[in-house]
């Protein structure tokens, strides 16, 4: 069966089209992103109202492109159904996306899926993945963006237990911010992790927060305002950093962010004796934390995946993909286009 998803969750507005075999088997189509990265970095950050507006412009295009690149002639006859992200995000931009995919399916009668954007990332794991993912529950999923750092059990697709979570700023989001200290820009994870390679991880001892609690949650406030707090007593409070010092700073901030996550998977992983750790989210780009936790999972003894680089940000290809397993595992259900609406603070599905 081909699907066809939409994504317009945040900066990206992106429609893909894949052809699902089996519960195995998934070929990817097209995917076709357009990403609004160079309009907001001005802003430092994703500006809800922007995003929303070049949704509207961009979403015909993007659409007509993704068809055009599977070959799919005619939507009624070649596309079996469609999905749509419907959260978590920001509300103004997910919006247009449902609207978009509710037209569509309203015209061409086709049924429509709701899926998780967090989802979504899980499930990036099987696109193109190195090896077919065939028994590979329960795993730990370790997923990392700029609004989560969630470790999550997965004994099935759209069966989750949420083991772990931030109490404050995600990964990603303490990425940004420690690289706006260092005054690298936006998005910050990318800058950081360049500028860390010609850094001294061991330079600087930052703190890991929560690394010692008895639980698998997460905190990077803390960590942030380390990084504040040794800019200060440097001496460079409002001042140029030197390029080595801003490596090193760099290089220490990353090392001391990434370490907690693996040492924290390394216990969710042992406690519950999964098979596999999944990495996910934007964050999973990071080469540093690919490393690491495929070496962790080489310790442990067990599988290890994560996505591709292209598949790491938002895209539409990996809401397909949770998509097409959420079809397949309640197929009886109608799917009515009418019943989907947008849940901003939306959370993964818990077993």
């Amino acid at each position: 069966m081909r699907i066809l998803a939409i994504e317009t969750s945040c900066d990206e507005t992106a429609v893909a089209v894949i052809e699902g075999h089996d519960e195995r088997s998934i070929t990817l189509l097209s995917s076709v992103i357009s990403s609004q990265v160079e309009l907001h970095a001005q802003y430092g950050g994703v500006v809800p109202q922007l995003a929303s507006r070049e949704h509207v412009r961009n979403i015909r295009h993007v659409f007509e492109s993704a068809l055009e690149k599977a070959g799919v002639k005619d939507f009624e006859k070649e596309i079996d159904a469609m999905v749509v992200t419907y959260g978590p995000g920001l509300g103004p931009a997910l919006l247009i996306g449902i609207t978009f995919a509710k037209t569509l399916a309203w015209k061409y009668r086709k049924p429509l899926v709701p899926v998780n954007h967090m989802d979504g990332h899980i499930h990036s794991n099987w696109l193109e993945p190195e090896q077919p993912l065939i028994d590979v529950f329960p795993s730990l999923n370790v997923v990392v963006s700029g609004g989560h750092t969630e470790l999550v059990l997965m004994l099935d697709h759209e069966a989750y237990e949420m083991l772990g979570e931030t109490h404050d700023d995600a990964v990603g989001e303490a990425f940004d911010k420690a690289a706006r200290l260092l005054g690298l820009g936006y998005p910050g994870g990318p800058a950081i992790s360049k500028l860390a390679t010609k850094g001294d991880p061991t330079k600087y001892a930052l703190p890991r927060p929560m690394l010692q609690a008895p639980n698998y949650d997460f905190s990077y406030s803390g960590l942030k305002t380390a990084v504040l707090y040794l800019i200060r007593d440097l001496g460079y409070a409002g001042k140029e950093i030197p390029d080595q010092i801003k490596a090193d700073i760099a290089a220490s901030f990353q090392e001391a962010a990434i370490d907690v996550i693996v040492q924290k998977a390394k216990r969710a992983a042992q406690d519950r004796g999964v098979r596999t750790i999944m990495l996910s989210g934007g964050v999973s780009a990071n080469t540093l934390l690919r490393e690491r936790l495929r070496s962790l999972s080489e310790q442990l003894g067990i599988r290890y995946a994560c996505p591709k680089m292209v598949y790491t940000t938002d895209n539409a290809a990996m809401i397909a993909a949770a998509g097409y397993f959420k079809y397949l595992k309640d197929m009886k259900s109608s799917w009515d286009w009418s019943s989907v609406s947008m849940h901003p603070n939306l959370a993964l599905p818990q077993c």
